[in-house]
């Protein structure tokens, strides 16, 4: 199965809007995602510009500046493999993941988009 194709079977498992992330734009990601801290939290707003919309971090998020680092789709499974099949979830949703204990959480949270 393609990663379209898994991401578009995850939104329809949760009712969700597929909108692609194309490997060529930015995903906002926090360095404790590479380090494989856990739970992993995501959340998506609007896409603008060359970005997916998406923001992804492990643990406790920071108001930080450089709390996120701009990494392109292409290469996020480098950072962490698991996040691929969200990617797909429209602006407004959320997940939480905890892949070691199988453990997924996905919600839609009307703020995003209001």
């Amino acid at each position: 199965m393609t990663k379209e194709e898994t991401q578009r079977r995850l939104c329809q498992q949760y009712g969700a809007a597929y909108v692609a992330s194309p490997a060529g734009q930015k995903v906002g990601v926090a360095v404790g995602v590479r380090t494989k801290g856990r739970p992993l939290h995501g959340v998506r707003h609007q896409p603008e510009g060359d970005t997916t919309g998406w923001y992804v971090w492990a643990g406790e998020p920071s108001d930080a500046d450089d709390f996120f680092q701009p990494v392109h789709v292409a290469h996020l499974e480098e950072w962490e493999p698991h996040l691929h099949r969200f990617l797909g979830l429209a602006p407004g949703w959320r997940f939480l993941l905890v892949p070691e204990e199988g453990y997924e959480d996905v919600w839609f949270d009307e703020t995003l988009v209001s």
